[in-house]
């Protein structure tokens, strides 16, 4: 009796060995063929000369002139307040959204799930920005069209992530809840609400925070905020008032990150 053969050990049989360099080269491949499309009419002087470009555009950006901040401070109060009136719309719209789309609140899951879903990719496919654009179309120039395009793109953002959260509840308490004769109105608010309150608030306070961000920007095609002046500036090369604004932008930014940030430890 002859004793058995030891077993040698591969990581891969000889033919997944193969499928798996002819997918890294197909990938290869991928990457060259769409090297070669972004690059046809790729004028690459331009490219050769940019860090000449930059250098030379750096310093005329600095030192930032900062007598321009006086003109500032109304243009930011008011992405400001794009954000948060845009955030607010957007609550008040995605809530009911995000219960209509949730398999376990829904009140059809063949029907009304589906329009549900719906709104939310729609909003959530849409960028702020073009939002903004074909608002300034619509309503003219302004904060409006701003606030409206903030609202429309976080409706999305926020009815996912609290749909989600509705289907990830613990269902006991609702089954305690219906047991005592308790109507869907009742199990809604005391099983369902408590469950799901931190979460919401969570989702909230980081959807602001993202919408402060967006909304320095829209600006750009005209929908107000700080973006208006960043827009006046570049279109007039006057570099050390973009740089200022720049500043601005970053401040900014970094004290709504660490507000949020504040907020969520003691709400969640």
């Amino acid at each position: 009796m002859t004793a058995a053969a030891t077993p040698v050990w591969r990581r891969r049989t000889p033919l997944r060995e193969l499928l798996h360099w002819l997918g890294w080269l197909l990938l290869v491949l991928l990457f060259v063929i769409c090297w070669e499309i972004m690059t046809r009419n790729q004028i690459w002087a331009f490219v050769w000369d940019a860090p000449r470009q930059a250098a030379d555009l750096f310093s005329r950006m600095v030192p930032p002139r900062w007598s321009y901040m006086d003109q500032l401070w109304r243009p930011l109060w008011d992405t400001l307040n794009i954000a948060t009136l845009g955030t607010v719309i957007a609550l008040v719209i995605a809530v009911p959204v995000a219960f209509l789309a949730a398999r376990n609140t829904t009140p059809s899951v063949t029907w009304v799930r589906p329009i549900a879903l719906f709104v939310i990719v729609a909003s959530r496919s849409v960028n702020a920005l073009i939002w903004a654009l074909l608002l300034v179309t619509i309503l003219g120039p302004g904060l409006l069209a701003g606030v409206i395009a903030i609202a429309l793109r976080s409706i999305g953002f926020i009815g996912k992530l609290l749909y989600e959260a509705i289907e990830e509840i613990d269902q006991e308490p609702v089954e305690a809840i219906r047991a005592t004769g308790a109507g869907p109105a009742q199990v809604l608010d005391y099983a369902i609400v408590p469950q799901i309150l931190p979460a919401f608030a969570g989702i909230a306070l980081f959807r602001w925070d993202i919408n402060i961000r967006e909304s320095t920007v829209l600006g750009l095609v005209g929908a107000g905020g700080i973006g208006l002046q960043l827009k006046a500036s570049v279109d007039t090369l006057a570099w050390p008032q973009v740089t200022l604004i720049f500043i601005v932008i970053l401040v900014t930014v970094v004290i709504s990150e660490w507000a949020s940030a504040r907020v969520r430890q003691h709400l969640v």
